[in-house]
C-alpha cells in the first residue's frame, strides 16, 4: 500500500512540475518587424563604428573631434538615402500609370538627388579635414568602402546559398 500511495504522489508530483514549466514564459516576446529592423540597424551602425575605428586608428583626441563630425554626416546622407528610396518605391509602384513627363521627373529626381549625395559629400570632406589629417580622411573613405564590402558579404553568409533563408 505504500508503494502505490508513493507512486501516486510522484506521478502527481511530476505532473505538477510539468504543468508549471509549461506555465513559464519561454523568453521574451517575439519582437515586432520595427523592432527587429532598428535592433538589426543598431546592430550594423555598431559595427561600422568599430571598423572605422580599428581602420582609422584615431587618437583619443581625433576621435572626440572625428565622431560628432562623422555622426552629423551620416545622419544627413541616412536622410536624404530615406527619401530617395521613399521616391523610387512610389515611382516604381505606378510605373506604368505614369506618363512620360512623369518617368523623366524621376530620372531629373535622381539625378538631383545624386548631386545632393556629392554636395554632402564635398561639404563633409572639408570638415573631416579640419579634424584629422588628410591620410586618415583618406583612410576613412576607403574604410568605408571595405565596410560595405565586408557587411554585403556578412549578409550573404547569413543567408546562405541561393534559395536559402
Amino acid at each position: 500500500m505504500k508503494t502505490s500511495a508513493l507512486k501516486t504522489i510522484l506521478v502527481l508530483a511530476f505532473i505538477s512540475l510539468v504543468g508549471i514549466s509549461y506555465s513559464q514564459p519561454m523568453g521574451p516576446p517575439p519582437k515586432e518587424k520595427g523592432e527587429r529592423k532598428q535592433e538589426k540597424n543598431d546592430n550594423i551602425e555598431s559595427m561600422k563604428i568599430a571598423f572605422l575605428t580599428t581602420k582609422l586608428d584615431l587618437t583619443p583626441d581625433e576621435a572626440q573631434k572625428f565622431w560628432p563630425v562623422y555622426n552629423q554626416y551620416s545622419d544627413k546622407l541616412q536622410e536624404l538615402r530615406k527619401k530617395r528610396r521613399q521616391d523610387e518605391r512610389e515611382a516604381k509602384k505606378n510605373f506604368e500609370d505614369l506618363t512620360d513627363k512623369e518617368v523623366e521627373q524621376a530620372i531629373e529626381n535622381d539625378l538631383a538627388f545624386r548631386q545632393k549625395e556629392l554636395d554632402l559629400q564635398k561639404e563633409y570632406n572639408v570638415k573631416f579635414k579640419a579634424v584629422l589629417p588628410i591620410k586618415k580622411v583618406s583612410r576613412l573613405y576607403n574604410a568605408e568602402e571595405q565596410f560595405k564590402k565586408v557587411l554585403i558579404d556578412k549578409l550573404r553568409d547569413t543567408k546562405g546559398p541561393k534559395g536559402d533563408k
